[in-house]
């Protein structure tokens, strides 16, 4: 029979796992708001100040990666549920999935627990920290001002967290990486 934990041990496991885990980011907005645009500039800049980083794309309304008489489609098509393809440097999976996968569930089955950051673009109703990206107001998405870490306007916004013009990928990067120290 393993010893029970006592509580400060329970917190320090709590505390490793958090410091393996790597920290989510999400960028939300409106369709055609430049969610994938900002994100696009931003991760040269955190690359360069040293950041493995990943990003995992919410598609609302589905998607097709595969294309029609690859090998990989063919098997698809044949009744693989997942079908993975390897080449040097590169990996490739298409699987079938019961619901939505969650961010947090992506993360922790299929990335690598080295990366730095992970940016998330969709995902407006999860719990983690969020930048949202706004065209005319405040308010045209709608999200909880919890974990609001950012906004990103071309038109002045009001609001109690660091507001970003989108050409500002340097202010919004130095705030990432204050957020999130490199692991």
């Amino acid at each position: 029979m393993s010893p029970r934990l006592q509580p400060a041990a329970m917190a320090r496991l709590v505390v490793e796992k958090d410091r393996m885990t790597p920290p989510i980011v999400g960028f939300v907005g409106r369709s055609n708001s430049g969610k994938t645009t900002l994100i696009e500039r931003l991760l040269p800049e955190l690359v360069l100040a040293g950041y493995r980083v990943a990003t995992i794309k919410h598609a609302g309304h589905g998607f097709d990666l595969d294309t029609e008489g690859k090998d990989s489609w063919r098997h698809k098509r044949a009744g693989a549920s997942t079908v993975v393809v390897v080449s040097k440097g590169s990996l490739a999976m298409f699987s079938d999935v019961s619901s939505e996968i969650q961010v947090e569930e992506v993360r922790d089955k299929f990335l690598d627990a080295d990366l730095d950051l992970i940016i998330a673009e969709g995902w407006k109703s999860e719990g983690f920290p969020k930048v949202v990206i706004v065209r005319d107001q405040f308010g045209e998405v709608p999200i909880s001002p919890d974990g609001l870490l950012a906004v990103v306007s071309n038109t002045p916004v009001q609001v109690s967290v660091p507001t970003f013009h989108p050409d500002d990928i340097k202010g919004l990067c130095e705030l990432l990486i204050q957020r999130f120290p490199k692991r």
